[in-house]
């Protein structure tokens, strides 16, 4: 594609309210392939980005997005694995509870999949990233860099990082379906974002959870709604660690990667308690215990 034959597709989300009209499935692959074969300019791809944005995506424009995604992804299937789906915007306020969480499910054989990159816009928070770059990781945590595995996406960091704006790439390349896994648990912050995330990511997984957890991560601080996806069948639970006597106080205020480092490094009693709720969590969403209160007693 030449920057001329781009054109039209850009005024279709750049030529203001009136005019801006969703894109059929089809059109979508094509800019979605333009953009990750990079045959627009940069310039080209931040204003689609920054319009695409303004005018409100569509599902069919997500779900198309997806799907092209999978035309470039390296794939590595994991067996046992779940596929987390965290937010690549960062941490701000509180530290990553999965890897001491991973230690409590590491006899149930689960393998953890997890993936980063550099951080995107806007949130600027602590990424994943960079605490499986800088701690010692469980064995049954297995960490993608999309480097790697989707460099093509990757290659937008800068122009994401130019923007500084919450770009429609950060509510599609939360979960890839990298190691092919039958489970998935996403986080969202935001109730429509569970309704969005049901309709995109149902159907490429057996199970697919969604938790209000922290941050827009799947990791649960305080009472919070967990929605479960299985055989088309929905269902929402409710978890409260008060109820597990839990009474850890999460921070109002931002944190540096290393204090982040070393609230896991040496954790206090209640953060210990909330990674043993965590896994609780997902040994009762895989089947391995009846309930969370059983997982919370077999893990201590």
């Amino acid at each position: 594609m030449t920057t001329q034959e781009f054109l039209p597709y850009l005024k279709t989300v750049g030529t203001g309210p009136k005019r801006n009209r969703d894109l059929t499935k089809d059109e979508m692959k094509i800019v979605m392939r333009a953009f990750l074969k990079k045959e627009v300019v940069p310039e080209q791809a931040a204003a689609f980005l920054l319009g695409w944005r303004v005018k409100g995506e569509s599902l069919d424009e997500f779900a198309a997005s997806i799907e092209v995604f999978d035309e470039f992804i390296k794939q590595e299937p994991l067996e046992n694995s779940i596929e987390f789906g965290y937010p690549y915007d960062g941490k701000v306020k509180n530290p990553y509870l999965i890897t001491l969480v991973a230690k409590h499910l590491q006899k149930f054989d689960l393998n953890l999949s997890l993936h980063g990159d550099l951080l995107q816009p806007a949130k600027g928070g602590i990424t994943l990233k960079e605490v499986c770059d800088n701690i010692p990781l469980p064995h049954n945590i297995h960490y993608y860099d999309r480097a790697t595995y989707f460099k093509e996406l990757h290659e937008f960091s800068d122009i994401r990082a130019k923007l500084g704006l919450r770009s429609s790439f950060n509510t599609i390349e939360k979960l890839l379906n990298i190691t092919k896994s039958d489970t998935a648990i996403i986080g969202a912050f935001h109730k429509p974002f569970v309704e969005k995330y049901i309709t995109l990511f149902k159907d490429r997984y057996k199970k697919l959870v969604i938790i209000k957890g922290n941050e827009g991560t799947p990791e649960i601080f305080s009472k919070c709604a967990i929605t479960i996806v299985e055989n088309d069948e929905v269902e929402e639970i409710k978890v409260d660690p008060k109820d597990f006597g839990i009474m850890y106080s999460k921070s109002a205020e931002r944190i540096s990667l290393e204090a982040s480092l070393e609230l896991v490094k040496n954790p206090s009693d209640e953060l210990l308690k909330l990674a043993q709720l965590n896994a609780a969590v997902i040994l009762f969403l895989t089947g391995k215990v009846e309930s969370i209160e059983e997982g919370f007693e077999v893990i201590q």
